[in-house]
């Protein structure tokens, strides 16, 4: 599990293609993802047009680094046929950290991008997607070759762990 102590953001890339290979193995991870009552409410849109990656990089202010991406996969969620929508969001959170640790694996760098829950940030990813009414945007995760060798930060903080006596 040493993977997960190597995962740092990643904001910029080389300008190297990102094989569907590598791809489909970031979002099977994050498939792999647990959710309640297995109502797994993610699809995935894999974006390479450079048009596309720049105009979603202009529904947020956070977003930028995802006009300098090869590629981006916008984690997205139904909202039709789930039967815990209040867990929604929280399956979306495990399947996007299964993601940026299986992109780390494959020495891939990315960033989490938060879009939900912010309409403000949804709504005009949905429409640069052309995504239908029961899907929403979680989050874009660019992904690519990290440029540089980036920085990882021990987060680790004991005094936040409370030992019961």
């Amino acid at each position: 599990m040493n993977i997960i102590f190597k995962r740092k953001s990643v904001r910029t890339y080389l300008d190297i293609d990102v094989d569907d290979v590598t791809v489909e193995q970031i979002i099977r991870a994050g498939m792999a993802a647990p959710s309640a009552k297995n109502q797994r409410p993610w699809e995935f849109y894999v974006v390479r047009n450079k048009e596309t990656l720049a105009k979603l990089a202009t529904c947020t202010p956070y977003a930028r680094p995802v006009a300098n991406a090869p590629v981006a996969i916008v984690a997205c969620y139904r909202t039709k046929g789930i039967f815990e929508p209040m867990m929604t969001l929280l399956d979306m959170s495990c399947c996007c950290e299964n993601m940026l640790i299986q992109a780390a694996a494959l020495e891939m760098g990315s960033v989490w991008l938060s879009f939900a829950p912010h309409p403000e940030r949804q709504e005009p990813a949905k429409k640069v997607l052309n995504l239908p009414e029961d899907l929403e945007v979680f989050a874009v995760l660019p992904v690519g070759y990290p440029q540089g060798q980036g920085k990882i930060i021990d987060r680790f903080d004991p005094a936040r762990i409370h030992w019961e006596e």
